[in-house]
């Protein structure tokens, strides 16, 4: 089979030839059909998380190592399955649940391995889905497609979900007025589960008309650009003059979350997604004067990701595919997300 790999920071991927793995055990092999291009393989990419202050984060600290194959937003046909295995057959569609835990942590006993102390994800700690085929370590990990869009079920194992599982915190609160920063495809996708699970007003920000125009199409309600000077006095406009009741910020920098502070109302709820990086310094008086909530939300678990899939099914949500590659196009996708030329999301098509 063939797979594009890093070999390590900020080297080109390798397109490389490899025995196919056959299924052992619980195992199942999966002929991938469609891989989303994430932000997470971005950073995978180059090695790490910029923690502002000049700090970098190895990924190789947190476990990773190279080379290792990309790819965690699965979805293809089952090819082959272990002895164990009798959930699934052969030729089944299939999403493959990416964020495998050890286990045995806390957040593994309750059914939440994508928060694992030790994590073993798919795309990062173990071979992905930038490759002919896939190998995954149980059949409990894979849901079926039973109709939903290949390409745009991609998305719905990471960013639809991360994006699901934020707007679900966002909505604990039953906001009146519900901030999300960023229209890009996490965002975009926020936006789309928004509308269809909360009763929000929903306000989108970002930088760029036209994934404005997009956020509108999506179901946003209001969008303003956070270039404008006055962007702040707009959103608070906007929100009665007394905040947001929720911000979901899928950028998460320094001015993002600035701005994202400065709309939240007394009793405001705050979501941190984005992975941007940096510093920010904060006024801390404020935190338990405003009694605010801030939290970060990092995907969801197999549940989430479930329900997540059902609302595609019933066209609740249609995430946006905007690129295709093929995998000897790996080098030119990761190029093109890091130069912001992908709107909504990009898949490669082995």
């Amino acid at each position: 089979m063939k797979s594009a790999r890093i070999t390590g920071p900020n080297e080109p991927l390798a397109v490389i030839d490899s025995e196919t793995p056959k299924p052992q055990g619980t195992q199942v092999l999966v002929k991938v059909q469609s891989v989303g291009v994430c932000h997470s393989d971005l950073h995978l990419w180059e090695g790490g998380y910029d923690m502002g202050d000049g700090q970098f984060m190895k990924v190789t600290d947190r476990g990773v190592k190279y080379p290792v194959t990309p790819g965690h937003e699965i979805v293809g046909t089952v090819d082959a399955v272990g002895n164990d295995v009798s959930d699934v057959s052969i030729g089944d569609k299939v999403l493959v649940f990416p964020w495998i835990g050890c286990g045995e942590c806390p957040a593994c006993k309750i059914q939440n391995e994508n928060l694992c102390d030790a994590p073993r994800s798919i795309g990062v700690f173990q071979d992905g889905g930038y490759s002919d085929y896939s190998l995954i370590p149980d059949s409990k990990y894979l849901a079926k497609l039973d109709g939903v869009d290949p390409d745009a079920a991609t998305s719905l194992a990471c960013s639809g979900l991360t994006a699901y599982t934020a707007i679900k915190k966002a909505n604990h609160n039953s906001p009146e007025f519900l901030v999300i920063i960023g229209a890009g495809g996490l965002g975009l996708m926020g936006v789309q589960i928004a509308h269809a699970i909360s009763t929000a007003k929903i306000v989108c920000v970002d930088l760029d008309d036209a994934k404005l125009e997009t956020a509108k199409e999506m179901g946003a309600d209001f969008v303003v650009n956070s270039k404008d000077s006055d962007a702040v006095q707009k959103i608070l406009s906007i929100c009665n003059d007394k905040g947001a009741d929720s911000v979901v910020d899928f950028v998460n920098a320094p001015p993002t979350v600035k701005t994202g502070l400065a709309v939240l109302r007394k009793r405001g709820n705050l979501i941190l997604v984005g992975l941007f990086g940096g510093s920010l310094e904060l006024s801390l008086v404020t935190i338990p004067l405003k009694s605010i909530t801030i939290q970060g939300a990092y995907t969801g678990n197999y549940d989430d990701m479930v329900e997540l899939l059902d609302l595609a099914r019933k066209g609740t949500i249609n995430p946006v595919i905007s690129k295709r590659y093929t995998l000897g196009e790996a080098n030119t996708a990761l190029d093109d997300l890091k130069e912001r030329k992908i709107i909504g999301r990009a898949v490669i098509n082995p």
